[in-house]
């Protein structure tokens, strides 16, 4: 069996071609931290990652350095001959599957700041949003959340269905 699964963050900017049958594909650099030891600094690993086709595309075109990725793949390795003639081999993942789970680090603390600010008002409203809309009013007596607590028992004959 040959299945990889990493997070990481992209190390450098992402280089889209394309090959001579128009297919595209990008090369990027995955840094996976290492788990950290008592008193170490922080480690990490550098991923070869190769990516085809729609993928590569929207990775190239959502994503950027620093940003947090999943990557599900195969590891490959290959060899060509460099221009001194000799062999060369690399061992990389070719993902099949990329999963975008965060945005690059911000290169001040302001801006981290604004944007946890937007998202816990983006949660609030949304909250109270739900709160406020009772989709099933029109069937009669509701109960609500606060009638209820930890000891309340709810009959089969309190159903509705």
């Amino acid at each position: 069996m040959n299945r990889v699964a990493l997070i990481g963050r992209i190390s450098r900017d992402i280089d889209l071609r394309y090959t001579t049958s128009g297919m595209a594909v990008c090369q990027i650099n995955l840094a996976v931290n290492r788990p950290r030891q008592k008193d170490k600094e922080p480690e990490a690993d550098f991923i070869n990652i190769v990516v085809w086709d729609k993928q590569a595309e929207n990775l190239a075109k959502y994503q950027k350095k620093g940003s947090q990725i999943g990557v599900e793949g195969k590891i490959q390795t290959r060899s060509y001959d460099n221009s001194e003639g000799k062999k060369v081999y690399v061992t990389e993942v070719v993902a099949t599957n990329i999963e975008f789970l965060g945005s690059a680090n911000k290169d001040t603390q302001g801006g981290q700041q604004s944007e946890q600010q937007n998202g816990q008002q983006a949660a609030t409203q949304t909250t109270t949003e739900v709160a406020t809309q009772d989709p099933y009013a029109e069937f009669g007596n509701q109960i609500s959340v606060e009638d209820l607590d930890r000891h309340t028992v709810i009959t089969d004959a309190d159903l509705p269905f």
